[in-house]
């Protein structure tokens, strides 16, 4: 028989990747060989010392850093500790929480297949593939900058895409996300719930996502497996997604039910993934099976979910060449996100790109790096001061807050939406007769909006 259907409830996607950006250290690595079985992942759920040594070498967590940071979260064991842990820069990646919400793009061609295909369950096998492709990216374990209250993120000349993230509440952290093209419009409003359970933590995805494409105005909604990061101080720090995604045809009532297995000791089930694509009926279509990590493929089958006679399965998604032994452990496509090539005309001063603190890290600089974002933490907590002093409001300049309240199933989130005025900045840019050349590379990173506020 088919497995069952779970209730569907809303959600978003892109959150993950914050919640896992809070901690993290060391990748897991592959042992070949071990009990004949070639690329065998050694994986001890409860933690090990084995890498102690080598994770040194690289500069993340020593030993003295470890032994002080257990004794200052055992405090927070049983809360949620969203925004209230700051962990040292020599975790970090030289990239912000924004920009990694846009890695969810790379594979972005699946969603201008959705809209040209005609087969409504077709739909949701390009939609959910999509939608699986950014967790090979989420399994980094450095950690991304915080956003600063305010800052921004743009994205172009990638798939025709305009991609707009913008920091809108700093506590509790809360991100909203906007892309387009000719085929598919992506909203997103981002925030996430956490528990530490002392050496490892459950993140729980309280957002929302809607892909809505342009051909004939068909939305989905996605809700993405819960995270567990384990092992976050002792032993080797890796990141699994045990729990059913789901993508919602909220047109078609059509949807599909991805179950994401476990992992288990010596690796055993990790990064699997098998389910359906129902009709509105709740009658499996369409089974998907595949790997997080490797790929994605397809197959129909008939009532009971069995393939159907004469069928074969099909590939809708696998991974692209990645970098070899890439210190950050970066896709080529991160690499993108993270360079003035994917920046458009007259970049705005508030992108995640101008941030002094990541431009030093990726020089290698982490004293300098340590210095700057110590420095702008600071200035947010003036400008913070400052502004309720005033009595006034932080304000989002990109998206607004839709009054609507949406339930999840982890909690209850507010709707933000894209509010357009961002294109009718970019036309006025594109516009203009101005020939002068400004170098965005040494545009100083200003997200600061208190100026602003205390003008009106």
């Amino acid at each position: 028989m088919a497995p069952n259907d779970p209730e569907q409830s809303g959600g978003f996607f892109a959150s993950i990747a914050s919640s896992i950006s809070n901690f993290g250290s060391a990748m897991t690595k592959s042992v070949n060989g071990l009990l004949g079985y070639e690329g065998l992942e050694v994986v001890n759920p409860e933690g090990g010392t084995e890498d102690a040594e080598e994770e040194a070498r690289r500069g993340r967590w020593k030993q003295e850093d470890r032994d002080s940071y257990w004794k200052m979260m055992q405090k927070y064991i049983g809360s949620d500790v969203t925004s209230m842990v700051t962990l040292p820069v020599l975790i970090f990646e030289p990239m912000s929480m924004l920009q990694k919400m846009a890695e969810l793009m790379e594979y972005s061609y699946l969603l201008d297949l959705a809209d040209e295909c005609e087969d409504p369950h077709m739909r949701l096998v390009y939609t959910t593939s999509w939608a699986i492709s950014v967790y090979y990216a989420f399994q980094r374990t450095w950690k991304p900058f915080n956003p600063i209250l305010g800052e921004t993120y743009e994205m172009v000349n990638h798939g025709g895409i305009t991609f707009l993230a913008e920091q809108i509440s700093h506590h509790p952290p809360m991100s909203a996300g906007h892309a387009e093209n000719e085929h598919f419009i992506y909203d997103i409003s981002s925030k996430v719930r956490t528990k530490l359970l002392g050496n490892s933590i459950d993140i729980y995805p309280l957002g929302r996502t809607r892909v809505t494409l342009k051909r004939d105005g068909t939305v989905f909604d996605l809700v993405p497996p819960p995270t567990k990061v384990n092992n976050l101080i002792f032993g080797r720090t890796w990141v699994d997604s045990p729990g059913e995604m789901i993508m919602t045809n909220l047109t078609t009532g059509d949807k599909a039910v991805l179950y994401f297995q476990p992992c288990g000791w010596f690796g055993a089930g990790r990064y699997e993934i098998d389910g359906y694509v129902y009709n509105s009926a709740e009658e499996p279509k369409i089974l998907m099976t595949g790997k997080w990590n490797e790929s994605i493929s397809y197959q129909p089958c008939d009532s009971e979910g069995e393939p159907l006679p004469g069928t074969e399965l099909k590939e809708s998604w696998r991974l692209a060449d990645v970098p070899k032994k890439d210190k950050f452990q970066y896709t080529y496509f991160a690499h993108k996100i993270n360079s003035f090539e994917t920046a458009p005309k007259k970049l705005l001063a508030s992108d995640s790109r101008l941030r002094p603190d990541r431009y030093a890290l990726e020089q290698g600089d982490l004293s300098k790096a340590g210095f700057e974002k110590s420095s702008l933490e600071e200035r947010q907590r003036a400008e913070k001061k400052n502004r309720e002093e005033k009595g006034h409001k932080f304000t989002p300049k990109w998206f607004d807050f839709t009054n609507e309240v949406a339930a999840t199933p982890w909690g209850d989130l507010e709707v933000y939406q894209y509010n357009g005025k961002y294109d009718e900045y970019r036309a006025a840019i594109d516009s203009s007769s101005s020939s002068e050349e400004i170098d965005v590379e040494s545009t100083e990173f200003n997200p600061w909006q208190y100026e602003d506020l205390a003008a009106n």
